[in-house]
């Protein structure tokens, strides 16, 4: 997890809490808008992007830091991803990717699918991701939509992507809602939200963050010190068992995999030495720790719509 400073809307209080109004909704999605218009998802937290912006080295090089840190979680046989994406199966269903960003999976996804459309809050991913597909001849459909509420006929698409996205929205579960209405009968989706681990959770955050660091003090609840830690305006926490109920209304949750970025095996703020000390960790400690013991952030839940 990084350090963010941002403005948590104070009426967001619980982990997995949805909005008890339509103004607490329309707030809260205002915020989310906002912050990723001026935070887009870029990967240069510890250095900027030398390359122009939306041109062609500007998206390699993303694409190398983002790729290069996956790898380290989830190796790859042929394809990035390929763990979590049939890729052969995809040339014959018509994809829907939820949150497009800077267009990392976009870019993956369109390559392989179909047909790929992508849909993101902000006016920024949608001329960033539309910029990458001219680049690289990619055919695909990108759109400004709020994933709430999904301009789509039902029925429309086999396979709906999103990672790292729908734990941010207003209301996640109205996001499922629109995504099964969108699915075709035995439609598949596999989405990304954050994974309330012991760890991640209690030791990094209320143990190390909260107490050690004094960010409790100053901010006032558990909930504040996890919500500074993360990207986003916002964002929901959830344990495997939380989110099978949580889908339960419109998926069937056939696996949970979790996953967790290597640096976060050491839970001391940046610098030289956590870097150095990621470096010479091998992968497979990494990844035994933060996937098979389910302590990284990252839960990844496989589904199928139900009828």
């Amino acid at each position: 997890m990084h350090q963010f400073e941002q403005g948590v809307p104070a009426d967001f209080v619980k982990p997995t809490q949805l909005p008890e109004s339509p103004e607490q909704a329309r707030q809260w999605q205002q915020a989310n808008r906002s912050w990723w218009e001026a935070n887009p998802m870029r990967y240069d937290w510890r250095e900027g992007v030398a390359p122009a912006e939306f041109s062609r080295a500007f998206y390699e090089e993303i694409d190398q830091r983002f790729l290069k840190t996956s790898r380290e979680f989830m190796p790859w046989k042929t394809v990035p991803f390929d763990p979590l994406i049939d890729f052969e199966a995809l040339k014959q269903q018509d994809v829907l990717e939820i949150g497009c960003g800077n267009g990392s999976h976009a870019g993956l996804l369109a390559a392989h699918a179909k047909s790929y459309t992508g849909v993101d809050l902000t006016e920024y991913a949608v001329k960033s991701t539309t910029a990458r597909m001219g680049h690289f001849g990619l055919s695909a459909d990108i759109r400004r939509m709020d994933a709430e509420n999904l301009e789509f006929p039902d029925g429309s698409f086999d396979f709906v992507w999103s990672w790292g996205v729908i734990h941010h929205s207003s209301n996640t579960r109205k996001i499922l809602e629109g995504m099964r209405r969108v699915l075709r009968p035995g439609g598949k989706a596999t989405v990304m939200v954050y994974n309330r681990s012991f760890f991640q959770y209690w030791v990094c955050g209320a143990l190390l963050t909260g107490i050690v660091r004094g960010r409790l003090f100053k901010l006032g609840s558990l909930n504040q010190v996890i919500q500074s830690m993360t990207d986003g305006a916002m964002a929901r926490y959830f344990k495997g068992g939380e989110w099978r109920k949580f889908a339960s209304d419109f998926f069937h949750t056939d696996r949970v995999r979790y996953y967790g970025n290597k640096p976060e095996f050491w839970p001391i703020p940046g610098s030289k030495l956590k870097r150095g000390l990621v470096k010479i960790t091998p992968n497979v400690v990494s990844r035994f720790f933060l996937n098979t013991m389910r302590q990284g952030s990252f839960l990844v839940a496989e589904m199928t719509r139900k009828d």
